[in-house]
């Protein structure tokens, strides 16, 4: 119960610093420059410069932004772009070629909504044969409508919090692991599905 609840409590500190984010975000493409400490208390509600000072500092920290010598903020290479080159054979080899095709923006590419998004880190090997591994960042997407069969769902279910398939037929749910060592959890008395997985991040 201690864990499901600092679980809650944090998913609410991230959606309300990503709300924060999102605005700095929104100045930053609409006027092509970082908006001034003012700007900021203005932007997210605050009432003091006191509180934009935190909110900053915990961007600086999560790499999100830098200040310049004089303390201005300027934005990092996390709000840009990288080059989308092309494809590469995952199959039998052929001639390397480089083409610049676009760009992409990495947030774009993995995150539909921004507002209802958060990172997890995997813990344990229940959901490996579906290609996540302990140690991964998975991307979940807060639920805004039902989850549909097949779906890989943050869930609280009886009082503890898991990542699982979720499944259903007819009237009957339950939660399958992507694992032969471990059996599917049917709930006695609760389950509440509270994000979708939308991907998984692995660094090398």
């Amino acid at each position: 119960m201690v864990i499901s609840r600092v679980l809650t409590v944090q998913i609410k500190i991230y959606k309300m610093i990503e709300n924060y984010k999102n605005k700095i975000l929104g100045f930053y493409k609409s006027h092509k420059r970082m908006p001034s400490y003012q700007e900021i208390m203005t932007l997210v509600g605050f009432k003091s410069k006191n509180a934009v000072y935190k909110l900053v500092n915990k961007l600086v920290e999560e790499g999100m932004v830098k200040k310049d010598s004089k303390g201005r903020l300027i934005p990092n290479k996390i709000i840009g772009e990288i080059p989308l080159l092309g494809l590469v054979e995952a199959g039998f080899p052929t001639a390397a070629e480089q083409e610049n095709l676009d760009t992409m923006s990495i947030d774009e590419y993995l995150i539909g909504n921004k507002e209802s998004t958060y990172m997890l880190e995997v813990k344990g090997d229940s959901m490996i044969d579906a290609g996540i591994r302990e140690g991964d960042l998975v991307i979940a997407e807060w639920k805004k409508s039902e989850a549909k069969d097949g779906d890989i769902v943050i869930a609280q279910v009886d009082e503890g919090w898991t990542m699982k398939f979720f499944r259903k037929k007819g009237n009957k749910i339950w939660l399958e692991p992507a694992n032969k060592n471990f059996k599917p959890i049917y709930p006695e008395y609760q389950l509440e599905i509270a994000a979708i997985v939308k991907g998984v991040i692995r660094k090398y």
